[in-house]
C-alpha cells in the first residue's frame, strides 16, 4: 500500500517527537512496523537521521532529565525496601528472594538504559547494573545453590556501586 508524505511525517512525529517506539509508533498510525522501518532507513540514507534528532531533542530537554533522576530515585527507594524485606524475609525461599532481586534490578536496567542519552553519569550505573543481572543469571543457571548468598551479597554491593558511580 502507497502512503503519502503526510503518514510518513505522523510516523515521524510519533517516533522523534512523542518519543514512542518505532513499534508502537507504526502502530498508531496503523502501518506495519516494517514499513515504518523502511521510512526510517530512508530517511537516514537522505540525511534525515531519526534516532539523532530525538537523541539530541532528549540532550536538550531538562524536563526529562529531572524525570530521569525522580525515575532513579523512586527505584532506589524500592530497591533499598526490597533489600531490607530480603534480609527480613524467613518465609522467603532463596529461590524467591533472588527473582524479586531480579525483578527490581530488571527495572533498574531498563529505566537507566532509557534515560542515559540525556545522563551519562547514568551510563556507568547501567553498565554495572547489567553486569549484575549477568551474573544473577549465571548464579541462577550454573550456581543455584550459592543463591542465598548471592543475596546477602549483591544488595550491598549494588548500593556501594551505585554510590561510587554517581
Amino acid at each position: 500500500m502507497a502512503y503519502g508524505k503526510e503518514k510518513i511525517d505522523e510516523v515521524r512525529k510519533l517516533y522523534v517527537v512523542d518519543r514512542f517506539s518505532l513499534d508502537k509508533a507504526s502502530d498508531f498510525a496503523n502501518v506495519s512496523y516494517a514499513t515504518a522501518q523502511r521510512w526510517k532507513n530512508q530517511a537516514k540514507a537522505n540525511g534525515d537521521d531519526w534516532d539523532k534528532i530525538r537523541a539530541t531533542q532528549t540532550m536538550r530537554s531538562h524536563a526529562i532529565e529531572e524525570l530521569g533522576m525522580r525515575i532513579l530515585n523512586h527505584l532506589e527507594i524500592v530497591f533499598e525496601s526490597a533489600s531490607k524485606r530480603l534480609e527480613e524475609s524467613r518465609d522467603m525461599d532463596a529461590e524467591a528472594q533472588v527473582r524479586l532481586l531480579a525483578s527490581i534490578s530488571d527495572s533498574y536496567v531498563k529505566s537507566t538504559s532509557a534515560i542515559q542519552k540525556s545522563m551519562p553519569s547514568v551510563s556507568k550505573l547501567a553498565v554495572a547494573f547489567e553486569v549484575l543481572d549477568k551474573l544473577k543469571d549465571y548464579v541462577m543457571k550454573n550456581h543455584p545453590e550459592l543463591a542465598p548468598k548471592f543475596v546477602d551479597m549483591i544488595v550491598p554491593f549494588g548500593e556501594t556501586l551505585d554510590k561510587e558511580l554517581k
